[in-house]
């Protein structure tokens, strides 16, 4: 299982079963700080796609520490933030890290804090793996676009090995959407 997490390419095996819940952060960003890692569970982290006011489309980037691609691209996420967050578009980093793994969740606090990542930044506070069947992706870095509504609009992910996506595409798409909705 090592070598697969090392490389992001995450199968799962059969359903995971829920694992404990957690509360409900607050809407209000700035409370939590910019480097906070807000740990949700599934159904609490749906609810806080909602929350964005003012917000046209959220994006949703699943990554984790252990996966190089997902810390490489990270900065294209941060660039998204400044040039699209003025126009209505709120980014989320989704780390599918294994919560009950402290030197993991370490791991991605201290690279949040490195990358000055002042977007929200949610740990799923789930047992490992649900993360995975959840957003019904089998690799990350997994980026998803989500309606003011919360409802999945578009969606990049690293499951089919003759089409993986780019960071450029999910930064033309975000544009296309902002622009469509202006």
């Amino acid at each position: 299982m090592t070598a697969l997490k090392s490389s992001c390419m995450i199968v799962l095996a059969g359903a995971v079963a829920l694992g404990a819940w957690a509360r409900l952060a607050p809407a209000d960003d700035s409370a939590a700080g910019p480097t906070t890692l807000e740990r949700l569970d599934w159904a609490h982290f749906q609810t806080r796609l909602k929350e964005f006011k003012g917000s046209k489309y959220t994006l949703v980037d699943a990554w984790a520490s252990n996966c190089g691609p997902c810390k490489e691209n990270f900065p294209h996420l941060l660039k998204m933030h400044k040039q699209f967050g003025p126009k209505g578009l709120k980014v989320v980093s989704l780390s599918l890290d294994d919560p009950s793994d402290k030197t993991a969740v370490g791991e991605a606090e201290k690279f949040l804090k490195e990358k000055k990542a002042d977007i929200v930044n949610i740990l799923l506070d789930e047992e490992y793996g649900v993360g995975f069947e959840k957003l019904s992706v089998n690799a990350i870095p997994a980026v998803f676009l989500f309606s003011p509504e919360g409802k999945e609009i578009k969606r990049f992910t690293m499951d089919d090995p003759n089409n993986q996506f780019t960071y450029d595409e999910v930064e033309k798409a975000v544009a296309a959407l902002l622009a469509a909705g202006s």
